[in-house]
């Protein structure tokens, strides 16, 4: 029989909730003071404690962190009558499992009553991913089991042995830039590796930060400046979003690609280009070149060799090995103690198709470490794991009867956006997920800026 710790120096209302739990079928046991809870709580190991947040000789919040400890970290249930934030915060810092109000709601008591028992449950049992931490955790490691990654694994081995050029292709957050970095500590290490986004750099300046310029070459130019690609000497720069570049520097980038040589900007010295280019795109650039968005000959002198990392959700299989690495990384930046993970929450994760890869992975981990107490990780805080997919419906057909094309989508779903924001480029920009370079680019190319016809 489960047993139940009541601490509350209110003797009607210990009798109120010692009669409703054992009609639940549950033992009760209750004292009217913290130092008898103490005692209680070692002699009858209960299940849940239920804590009146005043009493006569103690605060039951400083009361916590000591009762958990006597009855083996048993869920705190803290019962009051403030309902300031303060208060609330300060209880559930101190470890209290959840927070209840007075007059004390029977049905929200039952909820929390069942929630802890449950998670008390999943800590006792065996059923669960272990997560060590041995030794320290090297941010930059590629995790994965699965024959799509031991073959990529392979292939970036095969790549480390040469400086060629190489294209890394994958969806946003599988870590191209992971790989790329992976590739430069294996060839040269110790050297520079340095990294551009080509979508987040307007053109006008994304040339001056590629090649640098001279004094004077343009208002605002007080001083020379060195380009990326002398900054990385003879390392590795590393062109993220590539498929973003503007026709205009594409063309620029294929002459340096060619000569190995640049012009900085307002300059006519020639430089020598020293350094291994790795680029990265989420997009098709073969689709690209066909649609001529994207340079045939720039595309042909970029992937050299090419390493294509697959979605999550096409190696299910490496989630838990993910899991637990992400935790052991996560633990050391929070200074959090997760060690388990039930096999429910593990199978709710496997679950999910994760559209954000990786990094959505992550960034879920983080926010479930962030709000669980324990060592455990519990299946409640996966709040964005376990949100439902949407569901897209297929593009009404054109006036002439064909579905249309991804650009016509693109365009309509934009000017959508567009409107609904009023023509506000920031808040456009955070709905679609794109920089404010990409979207005044597409604006231009769908004739959707304000005045255009």
């Amino acid at each position: 029989m489960e047993r139940i710790l009541i601490v509350d120096d209110d003797r009607s209302i210990r009798e109120l909730l010692s009669m409703h739990l054992e009609e639940r079928g549950y033992g009760v046991v209750s004292a009217g003071t913290g130092a008898e809870g103490f005692k209680l709580a070692e002699e009858t190991s209960p299940s849940v404690i239920i804590l009146d947040m005043r009493l006569p000789d103690a605060s039951g919040i400083d009361l916590i962190p000591e009762l958990r400890k006597r009855a083996g970290e048993t869920p705190v249930l803290m019962i009051t009558a403030h309902h300031d934030m303060a208060t609330t915060i300060l209880a559930m810092k101190a470890g209290a499992f959840d927070y209840i109000h007075k007059p004390i709601d029977i049905r929200a008591l039952d909820v929390a009553l069942d929630r802890a028992l449950e998670v008390r449950r999943l800590s006792r049992g065996t059923d669960f991913l272990s997560v060590e931490a041995q030794g320290a955790v090297k941010l930059d490691d590629i995790v994965g089991a699965s024959p799509p990654m031991q073959q990529l694994f392979k292939d970036v081995g095969r790549v480390a042995a040469s400086r060629a050029t190489v294209l890394i292709q994958g969806e946003s957050g599988t870590g191209k830039e992971l790989i790329a970095r992976i590739i430069h500590s294996y060839t040269a290490g110790g050297k520079p590796f340095i990294g551009i986004n080509c979508s987040a750099i307007v053109d006008t300046l994304l040339e001056s930060e590629l090649f640098g310029h001279e004094k004077g070459s343009f208002t605002g130019a007080v001083a020379s400046k060195i380009g990326k690609f002398e900054l990385a000497e003879d390392g590795s720069i590393f062109l993220d979003e590539i498929g973003e570049l503007s026709q205009n520097l594409q063309a620029k980038l294929l002459r340096v690609l060619q000569e190995r040589e640049l012009e900085r900007v307002g300059g006519v010295k020639r430089i020598p280009v020293r350094a291994r280019i790795l680029a990265a795109t989420n997009r098709d650039l073969a689709g690209e070149v066909q649609a001529g968005r994207f340079r045939e000959d720039l595309y042909q002198r970029l992937k050299v060799v090419t390493l294509s990392i697959p979605p999550l959700r096409d190696r299910r299989e490496d989630i838990p090995l993910l899991v637990e690495h992400l935790l052991v990384k996560i633990n050391q930046r929070l200074h959090k103690n997760l060690r388990r993970v039930p096999r429910e929450t593990l199978e709710k994760l496997m679950a999910r198709s994760w559209p954000g890869n990786v990094r959505e992975l992550e960034n879920v981990l983080t926010r479930a470490a962030v709000l669980s107490q324990g060592d455990l990780l519990l299946e409640e805080h996966l709040v964005e794991a376990s949100r439902p997919e949407p569901r897209f419906a297929a593009p009404p057909p054109t006036v002439d009867g064909r579905m249309p094309t991804l650009d016509e989508v693109e365009r309509a779903h934009i000017e959508r956006v567009f409107a609904m924001t009023k023509g506000h480029k920031g808040r456009t920009c955070q709905i679609l997920g794109i920089s404010r370079p990409t979207l005044e680019r597409k604006l231009r190319k769908y004739g959707l800026e304000p005045g255009a016809g």
